[in-house]
């Protein structure tokens, strides 16, 4: 399963990268804002840490959609052009898939949706699995019937489990299969943790001290 961040942060991504074990990040609008920083600035900081960096269009319109995809895609190769599961959305993603520039469909809350960015050609589809949970849901089910869904088909379009919102989102994304966890930078801090594996530690090097060695 491809790892990656949910930020606009280039510190929290500079810092995931160096661990060696992440694959992208996913930006989007509300992000940047609390940022606070230049979107191009900041997505181009991240290409140069990471192999897919999702940016997002703010138009809602198929031609507006269209210019800003274009002029993102031509930032650098790793930019992934992030477009809204909206039916102009579909068709951006359609045109971009013919000009082979790498998709990623948002705002996915439903199979019938995913399946739809699937045929379009979307290389990726982004089920926000924790708000469904805001609103008294299991967003993982949505993971699971799009996972089973897929089993089906040829479907080349990867899964992204995103507005993910503790490590058991990330646990049962990687059981279930999806392609690709998107995880915000302080559940990733999380991620490496463990009580146990703190007592342990702990407990290793009493003993050491205790056999009086250097």
């Amino acid at each position: 399963m491809k790892l990656f961040l949910d930020t606009a942060n280039v510190d929290h991504v500079r810092e995931i990268a160096a661990l060696g074990i992440l694959d992208g990040v996913t930006t989007n609008p509300s992000l940047v804002l609390k940022e606070g920083k230049d979107f191009k600035e900041t997505v181009l900081a991240m290409c140069e840490l990471v192999k897919e960096v999702s940016a997002q269009v703010t138009a809602t319109d198929v031609e507006g959609m269209k210019t800003q995809a274009l002029e993102y895609a031509g930032w650098h190769k790793h930019v992934v052009v992030k477009v809204p599961m909206t039916t102009e959305g579909l068709k951006t993603v359609r045109f971009l898939s013919g000009k082979q520039i790498k998709t990623n469909v948002t705002l996915v809350f439903s199979v019938p949706q995913a399946i739809l960015a699937a045929k379009a050609g979307a290389t990726m589809i982004s089920p926000f699995v924790g708000r469904i949970d805001d609103t008294g849901g299991d967003g993982m089910l949505l993971i699971a019937d799009i996972l089973e869904a897929w089993r089906h088909y040829d479907f080349d379009t990867q899964v992204l489990v995103a507005s993910v919102r503790k490590p058991e989102h990330v646990t049962r994304a990687a059981t279930m299969g999806a392609h690709i966890c998107t995880i915000p930078f302080a559940v990733f801090q999380h991620l490496s943790q463990h009580p146990l594996t703190d007592a342990g530690l702990k407990k290793f090097l009493d003993d050491w001290e205790k056999t009086k060695q250097s």
